[in-house]
């Protein structure tokens, strides 16, 4: 929708403007924790199946996606000391702004997966892909606590494969089958309030 697609450039340029002088600092920031760059490049599959490379924060150690490309909880140990505090905020998916003023993301979409994923579809499960992917939907805010689900299961990949990715591809197929200006609003809404309620939770669990 073109009225979607207008809010996205707005709002990614506003925000990238805004938040520039946070995000120069947390680039410093994990630039000298000694471990590498500060962004982050993955390959994911966009929309049509067009491939991009989607920027994050770097929140793993290098090389960390050679093997297991899911995280297991906050107690992964590819994760950085800087990276669980970004991860608790989702302040590592902030770069992401960059993506969706490109076009490659909108605000408001199924979460982008990589390849190796994205070609265990059945047919239906890839019209998923008939819109822009997004850093945020309602299953991100569904499945909030993913992270965590997988660190209690003896084999996070299957348990991902099996049971989490079918049930979120499900909810995503609702809004990608009918996207409206009314719902990118609301998951916006709803995806800050989530983000804010998780992590003042996890604070207290740590106090």
């Amino acid at each position: 929708m073109i009225f979607i697609r207008f809010f996205d450039v707005l709002f990614s340029f506003i925000g990238l403007v805004v938040l520039s002088p946070f995000l120069i600092v947390f680039a410093i920031i994990i630039r000298f924790d000694g471990h590498g760059r500060s962004l982050y490049q993955q390959e994911r599959v966009g929309q049509n199946r067009k491939p991009f490379k989607l920027i994050k924060f770097r929140s793993m150690f290098p090389n960390s996606d050679k093997g297991l490309q899911i995280t297991v909880g906050n107690a992964d140990s590819r994760i950085t000391p800087v990276g669980r505090f970004m991860r608790k905020y989702k302040i590592d998916e902030l770069p992401q702004l960059i993506n969706v003023l490109k076009g490659d993301m909108s605000l408001v979409g199924p979460r982008p997966e990589v390849k190796k994923y994205v070609d265990l579809y059945t047919k239906k499960q890839l019209e998923v892909l008939s819109v822009r992917p997004g850093i945020t939907d309602f299953a991100s805010i569904e499945f909030v606590n993913e992270n965590e689900i997988l660190a209690f299961s003896e084999n996070p990949e299957e348990e991902y494969v099996n049971n989490i990715l079918p049930k979120k591809i499900e909810i995503s197929l609702g809004y990608a089958s009918k996207p409206s200006v009314s719902a990118y609003f609301r998951i916006i809404f709803l995806t800050i309030k989530t983000i804010f309620i998780s992590g003042n939770k996890k604070k207290s669990q740590n106090e």
